[in-house]
C-alpha cells in the first residue's frame, strides 16, 4: 500500500477574484492557470487555489502561514510592492515570536490573515 501524500492545497478565498490575483502577482506570486471562478496561485514550489468564493466570517477567520528563509526580507519585499497603499492590506512588522518563528502579518485584499516567519534557533534545552 502506498499513502505517500503529494501536495496539500488551500483554497484561499477572494471578494474581489481579479484584484487578489493582482494582489499575490505584485508580491512575486505567479499565476500559471486561471479560470472564471479558480487560479492556482503559486511561489516555487508551494501553491494554493485561490476561488472566486466570499463569505466575511470565512474570509476573515482564514489564516495562511508561509515559512520562508528569511522574513525580513519577504517584509522588505510586500512593502516594495506597495501591498498596503495599492491593495489596502494591512501589515504589521516583523516581531521575534515566543513559539521559535520571526514572522509578520500581512491582510489580503479579502481579509485573510497571512503569517510569513523564519524558525529562529530554540535555546539549548538546560
Amino acid at each position: 500500500m502506498n499513502l505517500n501524500v503529494v501536495e496539500l492545497k488551500a483554497f484561499v478565498p477572494a471578494r474581489d477574484f481579479e484584484r487578489s490575483k493582482a494582489f499575490y502577482l505584485a508580491l512575486g506570486f505567479e499565476v500559471p492557470w486561471s479560470s472564471h471562478d479558480l487560479a492556482y496561485v503559486r511561489y516555487g514550489s508551494v501553491a494554493f487555489l485561490l476561488q472566486r468564493f466570499y463569505v466575511p466570517e470565512h474570509a476573515g477567520n482564514f489564516v495562511m502561514h508561509l515559512l520562508v528563509e528569511n522574513a525580513d526580507d519577504w517584509h522588505a519585499q510586500v512593502v516594495a510592492a506597495d501591498a498596503a497603499g495599492g491593495f489596502g492590506a494591512r501589515i504589521d512588522a516583523p516581531q521575534d515570536r515566543p513559539w521559535a518563528i520571526r514572522d509578520f502579518t500581512v491582510t489580503d485584499p479579502s481579509g485573510v490573515l497571512w503569517r510569513i516567519g523564519h524558525n529562529l534557533p530554540r535555546a539549548a534545552d538546560g
